[in-house]
């Protein structure tokens, strides 16, 4: 049964129309009062970035959401603004979780700060309230359109799961975010490990195609090669055992390091 003292505010970086967003909301419904607040448009690698020419218009959408109409609202604007409207302008109360996703393509290893997906949980644990950053992993290139043939029904599953955690469960000082990655081929059985992230690039960087230059000038967006995978992270979690991969992340970008035998060491 739902609770109505449970607030979840739902966001994305894909887009307000994307399918994973809609598979999530699907899954959130019952847990509690769910705030839809997504970008406009699609504004995957965004980051935590504020786009300074954003118009932020905020424009009221309808969704039906297991056989119910919902009020959504799509917000001119990055990932992270869409939060910070959703939290001070449009959400009646403020979130106890911000879930951002369902995204189209896994998010890993040091690539997740190119994410607008986990930059929406960013946003949120800047403000006190815990995130939830959810993607499923594809087999494709093409990330900046929707594809039908995602299937986002296990990512949903999953989506609810730790959902219904960080609800119940407070999270250790330093855990700020929830980073998750569902497989490919994932069903509700398939197990979930809490992993490090990666410290390697999962994706080479993507340059783009200069205007001079032609469609057949593209260098393709080349991934991380199995050959290249060690265990003990998130990319080998989910790409080589086949497993539901959980990063727990921290906004504080400090060092874990030993802080005075680095100032010892600088001086000396």
């Amino acid at each position: 049964m739902k609770n109505s003292d449970i607030h979840i505010l739902l966001s994305n970086d894909d887009g307000i129309d994307s399918p994973g967003l809609w598979a999530a909301a699907e899954a959130l419904d019952d847990l509690g009062y769910v705030t839809v607040a997504a970008p406009r448009d699609h504004m995957s690698a965004t980051g935590r970035g504020v786009l300074k020419n954003a118009d932020r218009v905020i424009t009221p959408k309808k969704l039906t959401v297991n056989g119910k109409e919902w009020d959504i609202y799509a917000v001119g604007g990055s990932p992270s603004q869409s939060v910070a409207h959703g939290i001070f302008e449009i959400a009646p109360q403020k979130p106890d979780l911000v879930v951002s996703g369902i995204n189209f393509g896994e998010n890993f290893a040091t690539d997740i700060t190119y994410s607008g997906t986990v930059g929406a949980t960013i946003e949120a644990a800047s403000l006190g309230i815990p995130g939830l950053a959810m993607s499923q992993q594809i087999l494709f290139e093409t990330w900046d359109e929707y594809h039908d043939e995602v299937d986002f029904t296990i990512a949903a599953h999953f989506t609810r799961l730790f959902a219904e955690l960080m609800l119940a469960k407070r999270m250790p000082d330093d855990v700020h975010i929830l980073n998750v990655v569902v497989p490919v081929g994932a069903t509700v059985d398939t197990p979930w490990q809490v992993t490090p992230l990666a410290d390697v690039r999962y994706f080479h960087p993507s340059l783009g195609i200069p205007k001079q230059k032609k469609e057949k000038d593209k260098k393709p967006s080349l991934i991380l090669d199995e050959s290249d995978m060690t265990p003990g992270n998130d990319v080998y979690t989910v790409r080589i055992e086949k497993k539901v991969a959980v990063t727990p992340l921290s906004i504080n970008l400090t060092s874990r390091t030993d802080l005075p035998a680095l100032e010892e060491y600088l001086r000396s």
